[in-house]
């Protein structure tokens, strides 16, 4: 379980200096075309280290090609003079609903899991062969004159930061969620998911008009109202732990947390200081690291105290976002 996300950490440096050395179009028809082949490693893995080889791999991939992906979203958005990353993001969501969707058929039917991620695969290479045409050929923001390595400059730590708390929620609502419902809200065993049910479909849908938002009332003013709707659903859902309030708590932290990555990587990518590899792997590492201690950190104050707790300081996390954002150069 840990070879994934280490392949994908270790990968944030080798990624942003590729990126910034040939570009990123070069990195996402390479991560591209190679994610889904290791994908089917997974599916055929004889046994434990060829499983933990490929879990690492896929780690490494999915980071390089999340990297340079989103340095050409960059791209587009210098095309477009406006914000547009967010619904990137809206369809990496989606993306996420239809796998989860037909993982869910292929277990039904009892599908081997080296057949589904064939499948999988095949259709992948499809996509990708029809698409990649359209990648930007260059990438914008880009100098040479610009050091490979340097320290990130305050905004970018600042944004890093937000990141950090904002991914620091969403990690632990894809983890502790359906534990919340199960243990605080008691519901019946069929029920346990609605909560991150509420929570992804609110996600997913506020990322499609996250960017008319920020064109109308600009970036801070939308990274402020993010964190404090982070602030408000959890806290609702700690103060007043009924079923009712709580999923209404959860489909408000959905809101919240939705935009907060994608604009913030849409402001990194317009460092002055760094290129935009460089400075997307910057605030991706920060980030990350939020991602992956929120779930153990509300597990132990859970163990230590109890869960509402726990959730209590996830709510902090979103006054730390409406603060930084507030205070920041963003």
């Amino acid at each position: 379980m840990f070879a994934l996300p280490i392949g994908s950490l270790l990968s944030v440096p080798v990624s942003g200096y590729w990126v910034a050395k040939a570009g990123s179009r070069t990195v996402v028809v390479f991560s591209a075309f190679l994610y889904p082949l290791v994908l089917l490693a997974i599916g055929f893995s004889a046994g434990v280290w060829s499983l933990i080889a490929a879990l690492f791999l896929f780690g490494m991939l999915g980071n390089m090609l999340n990297i340079s992906i989103n340095t050409q979203a960059v791209g587009v958005e210098a095309a477009y003079e406006r914000n547009i990353m967010a619904t990137f993001h809206g369809m990496w969501s989606l993306a996420g609903f239809a796998g989860a969707g037909i993982g869910a058929v292929m277990i039904a039917a009892s599908i081997p899991p080296g057949t589904h991620y064939l499948m999988i695969a095949g259709a992948v290479a499809i996509v990708l062969a029809f698409t990649v045409k359209y990648l930007l050929p260059e990438d914008v923001n880009t100098d040479k004159d610009k050091p490979i390595f340097s320290l990130p400059d305050r905004s970018l730590v600042v944004l890093g930061i937000i990141a950090f708390c904002s991914m620091m929620c969403e990690g632990a609502m894809f983890d502790w969620s359906g534990v919340y419902f199960n243990k605080v809200i008691a519901v019946k065993q069929d029920w346990i998911g609605i909560g991150y049910t509420v929570f992804m479909i609110s996600m997913a849908g506020t990322r499609f008009v996250a960017d008319k938002l920020v064109y109308r009332f600009g970036l801070k003013k939308i990274l402020v109202g993010s964190g404090l709707f982070t602030a408000t659903g959890f806290f609702l859902s700690v103060l007043l732990p009924h079923f009712e309030t709580s999923l209404l708590g959860f489909f408000i932290i959905g809101i919240g947390v939705s935009s907060v990555v994608p604009l913030v990587f849409s402001a990194a990518g317009r460092s002055k200081i760094q290129s935009p590899g460089i400075a997307l792997a910057s605030v991706s590492t920060l980030g990350f690291f939020g991602f992956l201690i929120g779930p153990p950190v509300i597990g132990l104050v859970a163990g230590a105290t109890d869960l509402r707790l726990s959730f209590a300081l996830l709510g902090a996390m979103g006054l730390a976002v409406a603060t930084l954002s507030s205070k920041g150069s963003v």
